[in-house]
């Protein structure tokens, strides 16, 4: 009889279509296919890769066009396309086209949060995945925060009338695109960490990989 991949008998056993035998499936698995959902492979995003490389992607895209606009900001055309291009790269569901992947960084983000939980809450997580889950899952959280700022913000451009309106805006646009991936200095001590309101993507990137290492997955 043909035995299955871990992988395949894990999807199986999450939508109820087998048993979960014990002497399949080891302590822990069931993290490690999350993490891998995080860091490689995850079926919903273009070219199926990890949430965490879609959302880093994404956001250098948006970070890349955020630019664009603010270096121009007597020129409202100028702004408003590239507040449209850095809209496409947060949320495609906002600005359907443009130069992004088409994902969005607050899907990922939010894709991130999702399956870190996923990881840290299934049965055999290590206290190595709890741990920094708490981190990533805060960094996420930040992301998705900036992300519907940014949204919010590239409406006030779009809707403005002239370009003393939209440039402070495509200033602040720019500044949370930067933020989606380096976080901020909120506290003010000089650093940036994974606490609520500091830590970006970079963060999160940073903490998976302490995950990995821990886990013996790199």
């Amino acid at each position: 009889m043909r035995t299955l991949p871990v992988f395949t008998l894990l999807a199986l056993v999450t939508f109820g279509l087998v048993a979960r035998p014990s002497d399949v499936v080891a302590a822990g698995s069931i993290a490690h296919v999350h993490i891998d959902h995080i860091a490689t492979s995850w079926e919903g995003t273009p070219q199926s890769k990890g949430l965490l490389p879609t959302a880093i992607t994404e956001a250098k895209i948006a970070i890349q066009h955020a630019e664009f606009a603010a270096s121009r900001r007597g020129d409202l055309a100028w702004m408003k396309m590239h507040t449209r291009h850095v809209l496409h790269a947060v949320d495609p569901s906002v600005e359907t086209k443009g130069p992004g992947l088409g994902y969005g960084v607050m899907q990922a983000a939010r894709g991130i949060s999702q399956h870190i939980a996923f990881a840290s809450g299934s049965d055999g997580a290590s206290e190595n995945v709890r741990a920094h889950a708490v981190h990533i899952a805060t960094t996420a959280e930040n992301t998705v925060i900036r992300a519907h700022e940014i949204v919010a913000l590239g409406e006030k451009v779009l809707a403005a009338r002239g370009a003393p309106q939209a440039a402070p805006l495509v200033q602040q646009i720019k500044r949370l695109s930067e933020q989606l991936l380096f976080g901020a200095d909120a506290n003010g001590d000089g650093i940036i960490t994974s606490q609520k309101g500091e830590g970006g993507l970079n963060e999160a990137d940073k903490h998976m990989g302490f995950m990995a290492k821990g886990e013996d997955l790199r």
